[in-house]
């Protein structure tokens, strides 16, 4: 059955550009990615999936194409594209999405938490329109600091029921009549579809990508040095701690979704991520929320503390005994989670704030990490994008205390860190949010593969210890990237 009724549509398009028609079909013999291959393998499309814990499946997976508008943020101006055009909005950036937010908002609806929104990206550096920042000396990706995007046609895969809600952003307004049959019209149309053979998914093991050595945009003993000037910081009280990371590029030819398929495979984790736009393709699998806000109540997951994993069972226990015995990562876990209770604090409602984990390990193919989680409930007047800019960027990423964190990675990282170290999810048109941090994430653009990690420094870091850890983060994605570790580690360690 089609959903809303005519005159539910009618009503909600008074006071909305678009509203959702949707349907629900059985897919017991489709896969979110059988489904991708089928409708939406082209630009301006994206793919998100959970894997709770990097165990087991999380309930929805969600798929959406045919973009109605393109919002981007770039230089410090903010840009709305429809219908081809694209104009210069007269707010500041972050006012400018508030608008758009404000406009395209529909009341809450029974059912997934997604039913239409903007999907995409908020590079790090979005960071500056939030707080007074210095900026990078070399931006040398280009890219846009955000990019979102509100798609047309919009497919949730539910895990538990085997069946796929199948949804369409009809028109709104004056054209609301019309705009609900040609809704109801599209929804037929895709639920058809399933009647038809899927796309063959390619199953032999030749890689349908090619890639090469990589190189770090620092050396080593750089890096090294870095982590001495950070720990001189430290110590002369300016900071806690801070997040310094390096990028490793190679150049890349082929297929992103392929290399979005070994990730999946290979290192599953709770944000996996296949965005497919014009000017750049991320493929990530992060295991850390930056914030979820569902019917008022905020989520929010801090991540401090790493070891790799053991090559048998036994020394697996063993690293787990280390690493919650490690005065250093409790305390730099702690501190973190402090920050994220200041963060989330800021829009909570008063008493309602709680820490129901905290510093739980959780596994993953090629690390473990400490984990808490901090629940909340928005106060009144707060909504999500509140929530979202309250935490952005994760003190994870940067540091604490944050603002001067951020200022010393600016002085210490050669580069800006573009989509790394931001945010990629949704900020959906009912009210909810669902984001990641964009980390253990692959950035495809110009013919070239980067791949970034971070380490976090404190007083009694080890720097050679900080510059391996940056390197086992981002050893599962080279490994995706079929690249040879050995072969790089000449030209890198200067």
């Amino acid at each position: 059955m089609i959903q809303p009724d005519r005159q539910t549509y009618l009503e909600l398009a008074q006071k909305a550009p678009y509203v959702p028609v949707w349907a629900e079909v059985l897919a017991d013999t489709e896969t979110p990615i059988s489904l991708y291959l089928r409708f939406a393998n082209k630009p301006d499309s994206f793919l998100l999936e959970s894997v709770e814990g990097g165990e087991r499946l999380g309930r929805y997976s969600l798929i959406g194409f045919d973009p109605l508008l393109t919002f981007k943020i770039r230089a410090g101006k903010a840009y709305l594209t429809t219908r081809g055009q694209t104009e210069l909005l007269p707010e500041k950036p972050v006012a400018a999405l508030r608008r758009l937010m404000t406009q395209l908002s529909l009341p809450p609806v029974v059912g997934p938490r997604f039913c239409g929104g903007l999907v995409g990206y908020l590079g790090y550096d979005l960071a500056r329109e939030i707080e007074s920042l210095p900026g990078h000396a070399v931006d040398d990706l280009q890219l846009p600091d955000t990019y979102l995007t509100l798609h047309r046609v919009f497919l949730i895969y539910d895990h538990v029921l085997r069946t796929v809600r199948v949804g369409y952003l009809g028109r709104g307004g004056e054209e609301a009549a019309a705009g609900y049959e040609d809704a109801v019209a599209a929804v037929r149309r895709l639920l058809q579809a399933f009647d038809r053979p899927a796309r063959a998914c390619r199953q032999d093991s030749n890689l349908p990508f090619t890639t090469g050595p990589w190189q770090a945009n620092v050396t080593r003993r750089e890096f090294i040095q870095g982590v001495k000037k950070a720990k001189e910081y430290i110590a002369a009280g300016d900071i806690f701690q801070v997040v310094l990371s390096q990028r490793l590029s190679l150049p890349f030819t082929g297929d992103t979704l392929a290399v979005y398929r070994r990730l999946r495979a290979l290192n599953p984790s709770p944000y996996m991520f296949y965005l497919n736009l014009p000017e750049v393709k991320l493929v990530g699998a992060s295991p850390e929320m930056l914030v979820r806000v569902e019917g008022g109540k905020i989520d929010y997951s801090p991540i401090a503390g790493t070891r790799p994993r053991g090559r048998t069972p036994r020394e697996d226990q063993e690293l787990t005994r280390e690493l919650l015995a490690s005065e250093k990562e409790r305390a730099e876990h702690l501190m973190l989670l402090d920050l994220g209770r200041n963060d989330i604090g800021r829009v909570a409602a008063p008493g309602s704030l709680q820490v129901p984990r905290q510093m739980v390990v959780e596994y993953y193919s090629h690390v473990m990490h400490l984990v808490s989680s901090i629940t909340a409930r928005l106060a009144p007047g707060k909504d999500a994008l509140d929530a979202l800019l309250a935490c952005f960027p994760a003190g994870t990423v940067t540091g604490a205390p944050k603002v001067r964190a951020m200022e010393i990675i600016a002085e210490l990282e050669p580069t800006a860190r573009g989509p790394y170290a931001g945010a990629v999810g949704y900020l959906g048109l009912h009210g909810n949010l669902d984001t990641c941090i964009a980390i253990r994430t692959i950035t495809f653009t110009r013919g070239q593969a980067f791949v970034q990690a971070g380490a976090g420094i404190v007083a009694d870091s080890d720097p050679a210890g900080e510059y391996e850890e940056t390197l086992n983060k981002a050893r599962a994605l080279l490994q995706v990237l079929n690249t040879r570790e050995e072969e790089n580690y000449a030209a890198n360690d200067r």
